[in-house]
């Protein structure tokens, strides 16, 4: 994996807050689903994370007129230098700590890598991008959750985004059809 990148930063939640969502998205590849601002907007989160391949940052201008966004390099990604290969969230006051990096999983298994860092630096949830395959599960005691794409269709995969809902009787992730607004389930 080469020298990894990694920051932390803290997202701050209005005062009084006893629920909060973030977007989350990932692949964009400079292309973002044609709806993807207005599925946003409906959502209205209290922040974006990208998930990596963004393609031309131009993207992250965009979807920061929405809400902040928080984001991280992809494999494509070599022209963004100012952003981390790992990006460790925590969230408000509530003792969640989110890891987001772009490539986090082989298949619906984590790198042993990564499941050794989010555990090391105490990440309860790993937020990751690449595959296109939208997936929660979980694996090695964490929370693993991949929005799926939002850019060009890959294969017969579908085009979604995630969301994260943390309220105060816990967390609950979700995929969303970027062209309808509906939750998308896998197929079966």
């Amino acid at each position: 994996m080469g020298r990894l990148v990694k920051k932390t930063a803290r997202i701050a939640l209005p005062d009084g807050a006893t629920s909060v969502r973030f977007a989350v998205v990932a692949d964009t590849h400079s292309q973002p689903h044609a709806s993807t601002a207005e599925r946003l907007r409906e959502l209205a989160p209290h922040a974006i994370l990208h998930g990596g391949d963004i393609g031309d940052l131009v993207v992250l201008d965009d979807l920061a007129k929405i809400a902040p966004v928080y984001a991280v390099r992809g494999n494509i990604d070599t022209h963004a230098r100012d952003l981390p290969d790992v990006l460790l969230l925590d969230v408000g006051d509530t003792g969640l700590r989110i890891l987001l990096t772009h490539i986090a999983v082989y298949g619906p298994k984590l790198r042993a890598e990564i499941a050794r860092m989010a555990k090391a630096d105490k990440a309860r949830l790993v937020v990751c991008g690449h595959s296109h395959v939208p997936f929660i599960g979980i694996d090695q005691g964490l929370t693993v959750f991949n929005p799926g794409s939002i850019g060009p269709r890959r294969f017969s995969l579908p085009i979604v985004m995630g969301t994260i809902d943390l309220t105060p009787t816990g967390v609950k992730l979700q995929h969303i059809e970027a062209a309808t607004g509906r939750t998308w389930l896998p197929p079966g």
